[in-house]
């Protein structure tokens, strides 16, 4: 798979405060990269540095083959956390005009909107001010304004801040949609949940440098434990876990369940899953069985702790 952005070795400084120390990173063409990291970490100056509105003190940025020009900016659609839209404009005319600043002649732009807006459900909206409408309503326009030129590149920095659990949901399917398309996506987030949904290569930053970087499954394989959460039904829970800690390690542990089961997280250490099922089935009926695979919220406190 080729890359739609490569970042070589990019340093930022303010200062004497480093922003980013050489970070790297490759996002390949047409994934969902979900760009991670406690505040302060340095993502928005390397989203900044993608949109040229900074530029990097060293290293080099690569976008589809192509060290990065200010030609480049049609290609991207960029979605800051803090929204940039004209308050006092009304809808429709602020985004005609951001439109064009894209590259779209007006007639582009009035038939995508025309199809966003249809397809959004806010045609009401046209003539309406930013400022007349909730946080929500104003998000909506903002992803229409980010996506209408249809970018190569879609930067997401926090999407889903501001809207209802209705909407939220409505536009991540339109940006699973676009993705479906063939646009590649950075998304920028703090809710590890919406990372878990979407993302298929994740990287972390943490104090200018980049710690974490890979496809999300892999990722998770090496922070596997091996650690598997048990629930059986048993007479003798005593003698079972006093079996179990004759090869296992184990703690009692709690998870949502239906069933008043005897509840433990089991490390198989050399054993497989497949012998330490056998002996439970012996044992009693089996309720639960599910390997603890590593959260990226688990990955991401792990690392920067």
């Amino acid at each position: 798979m080729s890359n739609i952005l490569e970042v070589n070795k990019v340093v930022k400084q303010y200062g004497d405060y480093t922003a980013l120390n050489e970070v790297s990173l490759n996002v390949p063409k047409g994934s969902i990269y979900g760009l991670l990291g406690p505040n302060g970490a340095g993502k928005t100056s390397l989203i900044r540095i993608i949109n040229q509105i900074t530029m990097p003190d060293s290293g080099e940025i690569i976008l589809d083959g192509e060290l990065l020009h200010p030609k480049h900016v049609q290609y991207i659609g960029y979605m800051p956390e803090e929204r940039g839209l004209y308050k006092t404009m009304k809808v429709g005319e602020q985004c005609l005009y951001l439109a064009q600043l894209k590259g779209l002649t007006k007639a582009e732009a009035k038939k995508e909107l025309d199809y966003w807006f249809t397809r959004l459900e806010i045609q009401g909206w046209w003539n309406k001010k930013i400022q007349e409408l909730s946080k929500g309503m104003a998000q909506k326009i903002q992803f229409v304004v980010t996506v209408l030129h249809k970018p190569k590149l879609l930067i997401l920095d926090e999407p889903f801040s501001g809207f209802d659990p209705v909407n939220a949901n409505l536009i991540k399917d339109e940006i699973i949609a676009l993705n479906q398309q063939g646009t590649s996506v950075i998304f920028s987030t703090h809710r590890m949940e919406s990372v878990e949904e979407m993302c298929d290569h994740i990287a972390l930053i943490h104090k200018s440098n980049k710690l974490i970087e890979g496809k999300l499954t892999d990722v998770k394989k090496q922070y596997r434990t091996n650690d598997y959460e048990v629930g059986i039904l048993t007479d003798n829970a005593a003698g079972l876990m006093q079996e179990l800690a004759q090869k296992f390690t184990l703690v009692q542990t709690d998870f949502k369940s239906l069933n008043d089961e005897l509840k433990l997280q089991i490390n198989l250490g050399d054993a497989t899953s497949n012998e330490l099922l056998h002996l439970l089935v012996q044992r009693g009926q089996v309720t639960h069985f599910m390997e603890k695979i590593p959260s990226v919220n688990d990955i991401f406190i792990q690392t920067v702790s």
